[in-house]
């Protein structure tokens, strides 16, 4: 089905015209696919242009001098224009066989061969940047319309063909605040057990993604928690705290994916590891699981410089959620004023160090520091007394 409503062309980028234009004058069906011609259909800045053809990775590697075969067993390689920027070119394909995780593919198939094994309709439209024709057999541009989200042909087989379809179908209706067709929705719950064999970097990477391009991160997690999605994948995760705090999660979506897993989960490290988090985020994790329910009156200068000297790093997690959760009223503006007038919140920020101490007579060992925790505690609670006579004269 062509739709009346397709813009007569799509601006593509003068880089990916040229591998175009290489592959067209070569003999090769070349078309535009993917998320950027969903994008600039629904008025959304995307220049990241992907290009689907007849020719083999092996043609597409012979035509261009500088490739890189990025995931060539799936037809895809990287041609790489005269600022190293890579442009994805990717055989058309079918599925030959699949576990849920993992796909065996052939080529020499068709454009249209290729747009049915895609996962959504709004994503299984194709634009050709020479001719400007457009290409929808499944009525992707009619869903746009309808802001509904619908798989390609039988949900239930494309889900079992990929289970991260799931997830990526719950992105996609955070992202645009779009309704899922019910088949759709009721194949990607029947199908959600998959998701526990996907693996752990997909999961987390999806979770991320959809937390940070969400219009709503808490319709995100909501859909997360409808599909059953959470309580495979965010450990500690109880659905009861879901509920009825969309605006917590809401207001938490500036603070970043990390912020919001620690928040919904009572047991946070365990479930960043779970996601083959890095190291940081984990850390990250822990400092605010540590220190979650210690929140200062920010009306005493003295009491919040104690507490940022206490949480460290977490200070400005710690109040991003104190201010979604509305338990602390002006914590923000207390914690700017401290970190902003350079008061010493670590044993680094003193005006004397472990050398100094040492010159002074204190004896090499942990008493250094243990007297410089205490010169700390001094200093915090008066500031003016961070200067090197002052410190040294108090031992």
């Amino acid at each position: 089905m062509v739709s009346t409503s397709f813009p007569v062309s799509l601006p593509i980028p003068d880089q990916v015209l040229a591998v175009a234009q290489r592959l067209d004058a070569s003999g090769h069906a070349v078309w535009c696919v993917g998320g950027a011609v969903r994008d600039n259909l629904l008025n959304l800045a995307n220049n990241d242009f992907d290009l689907a053809t007849s020719a083999t990775p092996q043609q597409v590697m012979t035509l261009f001098k500088r490739t890189v075969p990025v995931g060539v067993e799936h037809g895809t390689v990287a041609v790489l224009d005269d600022s190293n920027t890579p442009h994805e070119v990717t055989t058309f394909r079918k599925d030959v066989t699949t576990d849920g995780r993992h796909a065996v593919v052939a080529f020499g198939v068709t454009l249209e061969d290729d747009l049915a094994r895609r996962d959504f309709t709004i994503n299984a439209i194709a634009y050709h940047p020479l001719t400007h024709e457009w290409k929808d057999p499944f009525d992707g541009q009619g869903d746009l319309d309808r802001q509904l989200l619908r798989a390609v042909g039988d949900p239930a087989k494309r889900f079992q063909e990929d289970y991260l379809r799931i997830l990526r179908l719950l992105r996609f209706s955070a992202r645009f605040d779009f309704t899922i067709d019910p088949a759709t929705w009721a194949a990607a719950k029947a199908n959600a057990s998959g998701l526990a064999h996907l693996s752990a970097e997909r999961v987390r990477d999806e979770w991320f993604k959809g937390l940070v391009t969400a219009r709503s991160a808490g319709r995100l997690v909501e859909l997360w928690g409808e599909v059953g999605a959470l309580g495979l994948w965010v450990q500690g995760c109880k659905g009861a705290k879901v509920q009825g705090c969309k605006g917590v999660i809401d207001e938490l979506q500036a603070a970043g994916p990390v912020v919001i897993t620690a928040w919904l989960s009572d047991d946070p490290i365990a479930a960043l590891k779970k996601l083959k988090c890095s190291n940081a985020e984990i850390e990250r994790a822990r400092r605010i699981h540590a220190f979650r329910d210690i929140i200062p009156q920010p009306r005493n200068a003295t009491v919040v410089r104690r507490w940022l000297a206490k949480v460290g790093d977490a200070a400005l997690d710690l109040v991003a959620i104190a201010e979604a959760e509305q338990t602390s009223a002006g914590l923000r503006s207390a914690v700017n004023a401290a970190l902003a007038s350079g008061v010493p919140l670590t044993v680094a920020d003193l005006a004397v160090s472990g050398d100094d101490l040492m010159a002074a007579g204190v004896p090499k060992g942990p008493k250094i520091g243990e007297t410089l925790r205490r010169l700390l505690d001094i200093v915090l609670d008066d500031p003016s007394k961070n200067d090197r006579e002052t410190l040294l004269a108090l031992l």
